[in-house]
């Protein structure tokens, strides 16, 4: 059944937007168009992350941080192995992934190391370029607020994670 819904529902729209009098195929060309404006104005800001997330890991300052709070996370009960996972997955989706593989290749798919990764991948995202990508396009620029909180809500996902896997 639930292969037919997105059928069902392009077939709905096309019914709908028929009735009200709506040119489909003009409407669709429009929307095309914006889309091609649209990529060109958000490129920037993509660019700049993506370049921003690069320098971060190759400078090294990645690993010294990760070194630094390392304890902080043993002692909230994180495991020490994921925390360079944790402290890239705001900032890289595809690099957050390749290390996601690593633990599960390294430590075996039912380890606790990797049952609370698998959690931590599934409960946080790219915080910077999903931030880059939503206010690119709006007239907020200071993120000095939504930006913080985020960042707290993936540790803290993190925390729950490994507390949620220890008692289970």
């Amino acid at each position: 059944m639930a292969m037919y819904l997105v059928p069902l529902f392009i077939i709905f729209v096309f019914v709908y937007a028929t009735y009200k009098g709506t040119d489909t195929y003009s409407a669709f060309i429009k929307g095309g168009k914006d889309a091609i404006v649209l990529i060109f104005d958000i490129l920037p800001y993509i660019v700049a992350i993506l370049v921003a997330v690069k320098l971060f890991e190759a400078s090294g300052l990645l690993q010294v941080i990760c070194n630094w709070v390392a304890p902080v996370f043993h002692w909230l009960g994180v495991p020490t192995e994921l925390t360079h996972f944790v402290f890239l997955k705001p900032f890289s989706g595809a690099g957050s992934i390749a290390l996601y593989n690593d633990i599960i290749v390294q430590y075996g798919v039912d380890s606790y190391i990797s049952r609370v990764a698998s959690i931590i991948a599934g409960s946080s995202d790219t915080v910077f370029y999903i931030a880059t990508i939503y206010f690119s396009k709006t007239k907020i620029k200071k993120l000095g607020t939504a930006i913080p909180i985020a960042l707290f809500c993936t540790f803290f996902s993190a925390v729950l994670a490994s507390w949620v896997c220890r008692i289970f």
